[in-house]
């Protein structure tokens, strides 16, 4: 058994991932599989059945992969979709069951707060003050700070809500899409209150929205982290992409997507990076792919969950 390695995972809304690391934070693993565990929570208010299944088979794969290593520190975190539901318990107690270890039910400050730890370990804190982006499937977060967060939010946009609530054509009407786009705006009042854009000089992005125009910004046939992790994105690239996605049915999406799983909701979490980008008038920003996983296994905040012996 190896108390060197530690192991984090993040159950999001779309997807769930794992990161086992040593003590320092250097990367041995990283992991990513979809599971839309957050899909019909937006409408139905619970999580459904089959939704904690697919999950539920993929913390076990995992469990494998964290036995594989020796590792007995984790943690274990669940986001937006656990958040909203009101079955969650019901979750957690099968989460349990597959992992070994009870996910924390993070608020969406603490997921903000983790997501900054991780993004700007690698930073000069001379660049900041960073502005965080972190659009996930059923939230985003906006956390502003240098060394640490000093204002932050979590906003109910996600990439598999507003498509939910709004996408529902294959591909999108225009007033679909002029919907999506008008809910994100209404919503965006308390992130111009909370942030202080003038302070802002860097401007970080995470999450598979991010990294997936990214690699479609760059070409990539096959994702590769390496690629994205660092590269730029501009506001006219992410407009030219939500102009060229909202035209293709997912099919199509899927042909042009280096990760083609996240061809029915791409469009969704666009429209949500965009409008953030148009409407606090943030001209590009830093691809990053390091977020919440890294923040969880960083020395100050690290996995301390113990795995039964």
């Amino acid at each position: 058994m190896s108390d060197t390695h530690v192991a984090a995972l993040d159950i999001g809304t779309n997807s769930v991932r794992l990161l086992i690391a040593e003590q320092s934070g250097h990367e041995i693993e990283r992991t990513m599989r979809i599971t839309r565990l957050g899909q019909g929570v937006d409408v139905t208010g619970a999580l459904d059945p089959e939704a904690i299944a697919r999950t539920t088979q993929v913390l076990r794969e995992y469990r494998s992969r964290i036995e594989h290593f020796g590792v007995q520190r984790v943690r274990a975190t669940a986001t937006s979709a656990a958040r909203d539901a009101a079955n969650s318990q019901q979750f957690f107690d099968a989460a349990e069951r597959a992992l070994g270890v009870r996910p924390e039910l993070l608020s969406g400050e603490e997921e903000a707060r983790l997501s900054f730890i991780g993004a700007t370990a690698e930073l000069p804190p001379q660049d900041g003050p960073f502005l965080i982006i972190d659009v996930g499937g059923g939230s985003t977060e906006l956390v502003l700070g240098t060394t640490e967060p000093e204002a932050l939010i979590s906003l109910q946009l996600g990439c598999v809500r507003m498509t939910e609530r709004h996408l529902k054509a294959d591909p999108p009407t225009t007033p679909q899409l002029d919907a999506c786009l008008a809910d994100i705006r209404s919503q965006l009042g308390a992130a111009r209150a909370t942030i202080d854009m003038r302070r802002v000089r860097r401007v970080i992005g995470l999450a598979g929205t991010v990294t997936a125009l990214s690699a479609l910004e760059l070409g990539l046939a096959h994702y590769d982290a390496s690629r994205t992790h660092h590269s730029t994105l501009t506001r006219n690239q992410v407009e030219a992409w939500f102009e060229r996605l909202s035209r293709m049915d997912v099919a199509e999406r899927r042909r042009v997507l280096a990760e083609p799983q996240r061809a029915d909701v791409i469009l969704g979490g666009t429209a949500v990076l965009l409008t953030l980008m148009r409407e606090l008038g943030i001209a590009e920003l830093l691809v990053s792919e390091h977020d919440i996983l890294d923040g969880l296994v960083a020395p100050s905040t690290g996995a301390t969950g113990r795995r039964p012996r």
